[in-house]
C-alpha cells in the first residue's frame, strides 16, 4: 500500500510540474507577442524578412533546375545544399512574419526600400541584388550538361553576392537579435560557397 501511494505521488508531482510549466510556456509566449519591440512593417526586420524569402526562393527554383539539367555528382551536391538551406531558412524568416503578424507581401512598398535602395527590375524579373532575369532562367532550363553547369555556377555566385549585401544589411540594421544572427550566418556561408563556386568554374575552364 505504502509502495503505491508513494508511486501515486511521484506521478502526481510530474504531472503538476508538466501542469506548472506548460503555464509559465504560455504566459512566456503571451509576454513575447504582446512586447513593445516587434518589428513594423517598415522596418528593416520585416524588409530583409520578405525581400530574402522571395531571394532564397529563387535560388531554390535555380538549384532545382540544374539538379535535372545534369549528372555531375559535385554539381548536383551543391545544388541540393543550397535549396536545402535556404528553403529552411526561408521558412524561418516567413514565421517571423507571421509571428510578428506582418503581411508576407507589402503592397505599394518596392523592393529594398528597407535598406534605402533602389529596386532594379527592368521588367525582365531581376528585383534585387543578384538575382537572376526571366530571360537566364530560361537559359538555365535550355541547357545541359557542362554548360548548364557553368551557367548555373554563374548565376549563383552573382546571386550569392547580392545575397551576402542584403544580409549585411539586416546585420547592420536588424534589431531582432535572432534575425541579425541568421542573417550573418548567410553572409558566412555564402561567401565561402562564393569560393568554392569560383574552384567549380575553373575546373570547368570558366570563370564567374
Amino acid at each position: 500500500m505504502n509502495g503505491r501511494r508513494t508511486r501515486y505521488a511521484a506521478v502526481t508531482a510530474v504531472a503538476l510540474s508538466v501542469l506548472f510549466a506548460a503555464g509559465a510556456v504560455t504566459v512566456a509566449s503571451a509576454d513575447r507577442e504582446e512586447a513593445p519591440g516587434t518589428p513594423v512593417s517598415a522596418s528593416a526586420d520585416a524588409g530583409f524578412a520578405r525581400d530574402m524569402s522571395v531571394h532564397h526562393q529563387q535560388a531554390v527554383e535555380m538549384s532545382f533546375i540544374v539538379r535535372d539539367r545534369t549528372e555531375d555528382p559535385e554539381v548536383r551536391r551543391l545544388a541540393y545544399d543550397i535549396a536545402n538551406t535556404q528553403a529552411n531558412q526561408r521558412g524561418m524568416m516567413l514565421g517571423w512574419l507571421d509571428l510578428w503578424k506582418l503581411p508576407k507581401v507589402e503592397s505599394g512598398t518596392a523592393p529594398m526600400t528597407w535598406m534605402d535602395m533602389p529596386a532594379t527590375g527592368s521588367g525582365d524579373g531581376a528585383l534585387m541584388p543578384g538575382m537572376a532575369t526571366k530571360a537566364q532562367l530560361d537559359a538555365l532550363r535550355k541547357a545541359s550538361g557542362k554548360e548548364a553547369e557553368i551557367l548555373y555556377l554563374r548565376l549563383m555566385t552573382a546571386h550569392h553576392r547580392g545575397g551576402v549585401h542584403m544580409a549585411q544589411g539586416c546585420v547592420e540594421r536588424c534589431s531582432v537579435e535572432v534575425e541579425r544572427n541568421l542573417a550573418q550566418g548567410m553572409v558566412d556561408a555564402q561567401e565561402s560557397e562564393i569560393l568554392l563556386m569560383a574552384d567549380m568554374l575553373r575546373k570547368r575552364g570558366a570563370t564567374a
